[in-house]
């Protein structure tokens, strides 16, 4: 009688190559799936595409045209140099937040529980709504900087500049969708739609609309020590070509602290729902 093996995986005996296979590339392939499957939802979503791309660029407006005349003064500058950076920061976080509503969508509906039935990489959900947004979110910073170039934005970044803009902008998007997500997963749907105001108001408290020493005396602390304000700084300096090193490695320990601490929580979290 002959006996049929199955072919081993190299450094791993006894071990059947399909399991190998699995191992490697089907978390990368789950992930894939789930970032299309998120990516077309954002497509077929009418409110999606207008928090995503036609209001920021009227938030861009609304400051640059509107406010911009009477607020120029305390910049010693062009506002809208000054402006852009704290618009695209708050843009990022706005269309980020909006992944929390998905993802509690994706709990209360039932969705994730037909996920379950699967055999698919257990996170692929979750990473696949943090792609999709990466993705969403370079797209409209573009828009946001088309517009603002219309409106007389100059930056002044070289290459090294632009290429540092997109990988901070990359961080910060990841960091603010796993914040997203986790609170996705433990807040109702009406709920989560709040999340946005996070980061609608607290940019707003910070140097990326007025020069922190223009407001009131008891809110300089805040405003200055608070992380959407180095986040900002940086952006200013990456695209105006004046980065600071110092400025970057303060935003980029506060983004990767909350980004390390919501991947943990939201995990966590995300197996604890899911066991049930």
């Amino acid at each position: 009688m002959t006996t049929t093996l199955a072919p081993a995986t190299p450094g791993v005996p006894g071990a059947p190559a399909t399991t190998r296979v699995r191992g490697t590339r089907a978390p990368l392939r789950d992930v894939a799936t789930m970032s299309r499957r998120e990516a077309r939802r954002s497509l077929r979503s009418i409110d999606g595409l207008i928090t995503a791309f036609a209001l920021p660029a009227l938030i861009m407006t609304v400051f640059v045209v509107i406010f911009g005349g009477a607020i120029s003064g305390g910049t010693g500058g062009d506002y809208i140099d000054y402006v852009v950076p704290g618009v695209l920061v708050m843009c990022l976080g706005m269309n980020s937040a909006t992944a929390a509503m998905s993802v509690s969508q994706d709990m209360t509906t039932g969705t994730i529980d037909r996920f379950k039935t699967l055999p698919i990489f257990s996170s692929s959900a979750l990473w696949g709504h943090t792609v999709a947004s990466v993705v969403r979110n370079l797209a409209s910073a573009a828009v946001v900087l088309l517009v603002a170039v219309a409106y007389g934005f100059r930056p002044d970044a070289g290459l090294g500049g632009w290429l540092g803009f997109v990988a901070f902008a990359v961080l910060a998007v990841l960091t603010f969708t796993w914040i997203s997500v986790t609170l996705g997963l433990v807040l109702s749907v009406e709920a989560s739609q709040s999340v946005n105001m996070i980061f609608l108001f607290v940019p707003y408290l910070s140097s990326g609309f007025v020069p922190v020493e223009t407001m009131p005396d008891w809110l300089h602390g805040f405003a200055e020590h608070q992380p959407f304000t180095p986040i900002i700084e940086s952006v200013r300096g990456l695209l105006m070509g004046a980065a600071d090193a110092g400025t970057i490695v303060t935003a980029c320990a506060w983004l990767v602290g909350f980004l390390a601490a919501s991947i943990v929580a939201g995990s966590v979290l995300y197996r604890r729902r899911t066991a049930r």
